[in-house]
């Protein structure tokens, strides 16, 4: 017995070490950066800021990915169904493949319309997802159905174009995401998806283009990282809002890792904020892969 807690206190001593490490990294950046780490079986956390609210957005397209998937799962819908996209709905002044490959509009399959909204995190995209949910409230209401906390789905894409503020509205915690995507990738009772849902999103996030030099910037090649990113504008004051990356790292022959890292209201400039999170990745991902 003494020696079990003697190895416990021994972790416990081990992740303070990474989380000081971590706290040093971030401690003379200019922003607000909110980390949570989960992994060994959900047994370790490792948690910095992470009941702040933060902005999701692109984020956000997880958590709506994942409602609509769960009406798919429902028999609402089909991934293989053809899903009508009106010319008006392409709205200009975003970010998105879909109208540029398609600015007359087109009739295509919900697994496409989702490859684009998480893959190249397609704004317009992202909204046709909202549009066939009934809206935010949709979204929401998932969450709460599955007892998933602190994260708040208000505004479409279109609405946080509209003006600067209206981005915050879509906010979440850390802890709040990193559970999310334990809960994503859990089986059995904790599940949110089927079987066959949870591997199609599993695929699509690990293929994901976006965010290179974030989780995934610094470590080691053919690394498996189901994740989604969100980057916002920076205004005139030099404030970027939002630079995150949230996701599932898999270590070779280990379990995985669930990381959530923010970068909120910096100052710094797009590598740096980029490279932060490439960095504090790498620092979980050495520990973990002892």
């Amino acid at each position: 017995m003494i020696f079990v807690v003697l190895g416990y206190i021994a972790a416990n001593a081990q992740i303070e070490n990474l989380k000081a490490d971590i706290q040093h990294l971030i401690g003379q950046r200019k922003a607000t950066i909110g980390v949570s780490v989960i992994a060994n079986h959900c047994k370790d956390t490792l948690n910095i800021n992470e009941r702040e609210h933060y902005p999701m957005q692109s984020v956000f397209k997880f958590p709506i990915t994942l409602a609509l998937l769960a009406e798919v799962d429902n028999g609402k819908f089909k991934l293989n169904q053809q899903i009508d996209i009106s010319a008006n709905e392409l709205l200009p002044d975003t970010w998105s493949p879909i109208r540029e490959k398609y600015p007359n509009g087109t009739s295509m399959k919900l697994a496409d319309i989702i490859r684009y909204t998480i893959e190249q995190s397609d704004n317009n995209g992202c909204d046709i997802l909202l549009r066939l949910l009934g809206g935010t409230a949709s979204v929401e209401k998932f969450l709460a159905k599955h007892q998933l906390r602190d994260i708040a789905v208000k505004a479409t894409e279109a609405d946080m174009h509209k003006e600067w503020s209206i981005q915050y509205r879509n906010w979440a915690t850390p802890v709040a995401l990193t559970n999310l995507l334990i809960r994503f990738y859990a089986t059995g009772n904790e599940k949110l998806l089927s079987t066959e849902s949870r591997d199609f999103l599993w695929r699509v996030m690990s293929e994901t283009s976006t965010g290179a030099n974030r989780l995934k910037g610094q470590l080691p090649q053919g690394t498996i990282v189901a994740h989604k990113t969100g980057t916002s504008a920076t205004n005139d004051r030099n404030v970027t809002a939002a630079i995150n990356d949230i996701g599932i790292m898999m270590v070779p022959n280990k379990d995985p890792i669930f990381i959530t890292v923010l970068v909120s209201n910096s100052t710094e400039d797009g590598r740096t904020n980029e490279k932060l999170i490439a960095d504090i990745a790498k620092k979980v991902w050495n520990y973990y892969s002892k």
